[in-house]
């Protein structure tokens, strides 16, 4: 008699999805730049979660900072200090924790505006699909900025109005590339044939055409991240960010209203700067890469 298990059919889809990840891994590997990116988000993905054991939570405090202010860096203040005396090291530490943090939940909302747009508006078509289209191209039209402004002014200063602010104008781009993509899926036989057995529209959406533009939404959400960092820094330079927290851009916004510029202090604008624009880079070269490995008909293999 036999001892040999039938699989059931959650373990193989399980077994799919290991061999599909597996092979995705080995042909990211072959990114050296992508792997590159990789490895630096994973250690400032560390360096963040592990800043209440290794700055302490106390270090953004105005009425403890150990230093002079703005002081020059030395062996004691690595990156010097701020005007009002704290360690810039342990700001930037800290900093690190909500700008990754706005910069992926404003990603996150704004792919999945994007997604849910796209794929409806492939999908139906029609009169709906042309308003959800004339929409998309009133906001691509508009500056991003401005609009983001604009709703970061009107209210509340925290770090949700940012994440809203950022995640509600930059959507278009997403909702246009997912909406072909929905297009070139409907069009394949398969989907006739599924709605010829009774499939509904919730069932062709979620079924057939979601795990074919995953792959699109995955890589737009890597490229997004890094201009939702770059968007949240913006906003607190401007002063629309929250005070109450410490941002990378928030702290370019404290070093100019010190008149860091005019006086020379450039360890008060350099560090925040570098940060925000290694993430921005690291950020994207994870995405071309992730992009790369998905449609390697983009023929990119640096």
């Amino acid at each position: 008699m036999s001892t040999t298990a039938t699989p059931t059919v959650a373990g193989l889809a399980w077994q799919r999805r290991r061999r599909a990840a597996a092979r995705f891994w080995a042909q990211y590997r072959t990114h050296r730049a992508g792997l590159a990116g990789l490895v630096a988000l994973v250690l400032l993905a560390l360096l963040a979660l592990t800043a209440p054991w290794t700055v302490g939570s106390d270090v953004a405090s105005v009425t403890g900072a150990p230093g002079r202010p703005l002081q020059s860096p030395s062996g004691e203040f690595w990156l010097g200090t701020d005007r009002f005396g704290r360690d810039l090291l342990g700001l930037l530490v800290w900093g690190s924790r909500v700008s990754l943090l706005v910069g992926l939940l404003a990603a996150v909302l704004s792919v999945t505006i994007g997604a849910v747009v796209g794929i409806t508006a492939g999908h139906f078509k029609g009169a709906y699909a042309t308003v959800l289209m004339r929409v998309t191209d009133w906001f691509l039209v508009m500056p991003t900025l401005v609009l983001a402004i604009a709703l970061a002014t009107v209210m509340s200063r925290s770090l949700g109005t940012v994440v809203l602010a950022i995640g509600v104008t930059t959507w278009p781009t997403t909702a246009r590339l997912v909406r072909a993509q929905t297009l070139a899926v409907e069009s394949r036989p398969y989907i006739e044939r599924a709605k010829a057995l009774g499939g509904g529209h919730g069932h062709i959406m979620t079924r057939h055409v979601l795990p074919n533009v995953m792959p699109l939404v995955l890589a737009q959400t890597t490229l997004m991240i890094s201009s939702s960092i770059l968007a949240e820094a913006t906003l607190a330079f401007l002063g629309l960010g929250d005070p109450t927290v410490v941002s990378w851009g928030g702290m370019l916004q404290e070093a100019r209203e010190a008149g860091a510029v005019s006086s020379g202090d450039w360890w008060y604008l350099v560090p925040p700067g570098i940060a925000i624009a290694g993430v921005a880079l690291a950020f994207t070269l994870c995405g071309r890469a992730v992009e790369a490995v998905l449609n390697p008909r983009l023929g990119v293999t640096w």
